[in-house]
């Protein structure tokens, strides 16, 4: 890696999450790879910095965004401002714990995160690692998605390392084709890949965990970890292979940002030393206490456990 930074590039929106008081709801901003970023920045030393690459617009919710991310300790310096377009919105439904969401983002300024291509080498420059999702591609024009899995690229034979988690949303793409095309192209620029196996049986039609490792490896990816939904985790690539068993289970409150927190929790616990099996349980542990509190991010003791 070429530094002590991590870029996550993608979505902010404002999140409308209930509060569990009837008609009463909450404001605050998330998004999938924002919450990443957040949840790295409570876990890693003060010396790594923690970035966020995006586009906001110029209205009140956007500078909101843009706050947020400075009192968080979230380096807004590759957030771009858009004058024609805003930040997007989301609401959170709940139903026994599983989290569904509505959206209101047709007009997000995150849609030309990759216009400028200078802009973005800019951001990518001299960053250890480069972190993104199916959600960053998915919003984004076609030109859009070429012009970031290119600089990607190029970061990643500068040195960063590239970190990708796949979540699968159809609803982003014009067809499932697309999507699964568009997402294995993004998973050959990657040294990591995070999917969630349940989103891959859907579409990639996987019988078990081991064939998304395997279909991942042979798209080009480095190392791949599976996400089960609290099952076993099965992980292999170029640092080893194997399964990780014996996971306890949690009942969930809300499962807002569950897989995102994992992610942090994994890429915080490498960064520290850990090997890939304790890794995924300090992962899996910090996604248990997420999942017991409502929106995507938690109070700052429980995400530092």
């Amino acid at each position: 890696m070429t530094g002590k930074s991590i870029l996550s590039i993608g979505e902010a929106m404002v999140e409308l999450s209930p509060s569990g008081q009837d008609g009463l709801w909450r404001l605050g901003i998330a998004g999938d790879t924002l919450n990443t970023a957040w949840y790295l920045r409570r876990l890693l030393p003060t010396d790594w910095r923690v970035a966020y690459c995006s586009r906001v617009g110029l209205g009140e919710f956007s500078q909101q965004m843009v706050d947020f991310l400075a009192a968080e300790g979230i380096d807004a310096t590759h957030v771009g401002r858009d004058p024609g377009r805003e930040i997007a919105v989301y609401a959170i439904s709940l139903k026994d714990g599983e989290r569904s969401f509505s959206y209101w983002r047709d007009t997000s300024a995150a849609k030309g995160l990759a216009d400028d291509p200078a802009a973005l080498a800019s951001a990518l420059a001299g960053v250890g690692i480069a972190y993104f999702s199916g959600i960053t591609l998915g919003i984004l024009p076609p030109a859009g998605r070429a012009a970031l899995i290119g600089a990607l690229a190029t970061a990643r034979a500068a040195g960063t390392q590239v970190v990708f988690d796949p979540n699968l949303r159809p609803r982003l793409w014009p067809d499932a084709t697309a999507m699964c095309r568009e997402i294995e192209a993004a998973a050959a620029v990657a040294d990591l890949v995070l999917p969630s196996f349940d989103d891959e049986r859907s579409f990639f039609g996987d019988a078990d965990p081991q064939a998304t490792v395997a279909r991942y490896l042979a798209r080009g990816a480095g190392q791949v970890v599976v996400k089960a939904g609290g099952d076993a985790i099965r992980y292999g690539g170029r640092e080893g292979a194997g399964l990780v068993e014996g996971l306890p289970r949690e009942v969930p409150v809300d499962t807002t940002a569950a897989g995102d927190s994992f992610n942090a929790g994994y890429l915080a616990a490498r960064l520290d030393g850990a090997d890939i099996p304790a890794a995924i349980r300090r992962a899996h542990d910090l996604s248990r206490r997420v999942i017991r509190h409502r929106g995507a991010l938690v109070p700052e003791a429980v995400a530092q456990g």
